[in-house]
């Protein structure tokens, strides 16, 4: 059968048996496992191997047998012989793997340490823990407290002749009564306005002003509103953390964070040609500025304690002041009291205790208030007092200066019964005055 090649000689003589002449025989000339004798095979034990093979020859793979006692090495094959893979190409691929992989690998690293900010591939700071969402903040944290209170609070705007005057304000029914400040809306000419904590605005009117406690209500034309929940002023602890919330300088829903700094401190203030205002005052280091007028000053479950209403400042008179930690706010149980009068009548009564203080008899060195006269009907001097008598404490406050007397009755309610520490001459004694509203 032939291969498809013609192994002649020429002339017609069949070509011996074996490789083509000048060809290399790779392997011993053995015969194939299973051949007699020794011969040489007819068939290349190198076949597969070679490049000029017909591929449609048969071939035999040859199997060498065990080597000869005392023969020689067995031949090196060649690495580079041709139909074998080369070492280097063999060497190639996984170097060029291993190049791809760390290539990736370091991309894939840079690019994790620039999400993760780091920068220059270092990683500075511990892995940060991760951060609550809102809507698992407690409610009596600070965030808490303001995601609560703020929905309630309003900026207020009223036209008055001097332009614009802006403060801030609380929703206190659903039917939209807000409070705020006197000072914020006096001498308004117009209808006044409320910006809400989502920035949609209402028109409002004044419903009635008290500019002795400096307290206003005015109602806004929108219904379904959030009222703010009242807290306790009187039982209110120096030290109690506190926050005030309100329009700062024109930026609404600002909040502060501060503490109780001191309680029933004696406000004296008011405008040139106006009211003097008389009030026994929350003190609080919070951030309180101008705006903030009129806005609520709440406890740490967001209640509210106190209106914000004015600030102490180290500027001269007419200048722009600003916080220095010292602000101080209208006891809610005062405000709230004169809110209802308001809303009910048009118009806050005002407490007295029934006497005068001050003049020509004032005591010397702050040890009390000296009683100047004594109304003949009213309330001290149904309870004994006269004039001349010195009041040392009203319901354990010590008394330095007229003003305070003044302020801490205003702070009670028509009908409240206090307890008075007095000396008459070298005696001291104790009474109960029963406290009226003015007839007024």
């Amino acid at each position: 059968m032939t291969d498809g090649w013609d192994w002649r000689q020429p002339g017609g003589t069949p070509a011996p048996a074996g490789p083509p002449a000048g060809a290399t025989p790779v392997g011993p000339p053995t015969a194939p496992h299973g051949a007699p004798g020794g011969t040489t095979s007819p068939w290349w034990s190198d076949a597969l191997a070679d490049p000029w093979r017909d591929p449609y020859a048969p071939a035999a793979v040859l199997i060498p047998g065990a080597p000869d006692a005392g023969a020689g090495p067995e031949p090196v094959s060649d690495p580079d012989a041709p139909g074998r893979p080369k070492l280097r190409q063999l060497l190639l691929v996984p170097l060029i793997t291993a190049l791809l992989a760390g290539s990736l690998g370091g991309a894939l690293g840079y690019a994790f340490a620039v999400r993760g900010g780091a920068g220059g591939g270092v990683a500075l700071g511990a892995r940060p823990a991760e951060a609550p969402g809102l809507a698992q903040r407690r409610p009596e944290s600070l965030a808490g407290v303001a995601e609560k209170v703020l929905p309630s609070v309003v900026t207020v705007r009223v036209s008055s002749l001097g332009g614009v005057s802006e403060g801030s304000g609380f929703i206190v029914s659903a039917d939209g009564h807000v409070i705020t400040n006197d000072h914020v809306v006096s001498g308004a000419t117009g209808r006044a306005s409320v910006v809400f904590n989502d920035g949609s605005t209402a028109p409002a009117t004044v419903v009635g002003q008290d500019p002795e406690s400096d307290i206003a209500v005015i109602k806004v034309s929108r219904t379904g509103l959030r009222p703010v929940e009242f807290g306790d002023s009187d039982a209110l602890a120096v030290g109690d953390p506190v926050l005030a919330i309100g329009s700062p300088l024109s930026l609404a829903n600002t909040v502060t964070a501060g503490i109780v700094s001191a309680l029933d401190r004696t406000m004296q203030a008011g405008e040139p040609g106006g009211p003097v205002r008389y009030y026994a005052a929350i003190q609080t280091d919070a951030a309180v500025n101008h705006g903030n007028s009129g806005g609520p000053l709440v406890d740490s479950a967001g209640r509210v304690i106190g209106v914000n209403s004015t600030i102490k400042s180290l500027v001269a008179e007419g200048q722009e002041a600003g916080n220095i930690g010292l602000a101080f706010a209208i006891p809610i149980n005062q405000a709230k009291r004169i809110t209802q009068d308001i809303i009910g009548t048009g118009k806050a009564r005002r407490t007295v205790i029934g006497a005068q203080v001050g003049g020509a008899g004032t005591v010397t060195g702050g040890a009390g208030v000296r009683l100047a006269a004594v109304e003949p009907s009213g309330p001290a001097a149904g309870a004994g007092l006269k004039a001349g008598d010195v009041i040392l404490k009203l319901n354990g406050r010590p008394m330095t200066e007229p003003t305070d007397l003044i302020a801490l009755v205003r702070k009670f309610a028509p009908g409240s019964v206090v307890t008075v520490e007095y000396r008459r001459g070298s005696a001291r004694q104790n009474t109960s005055v029963t406290l009226a509203a003015d007839a007024k």
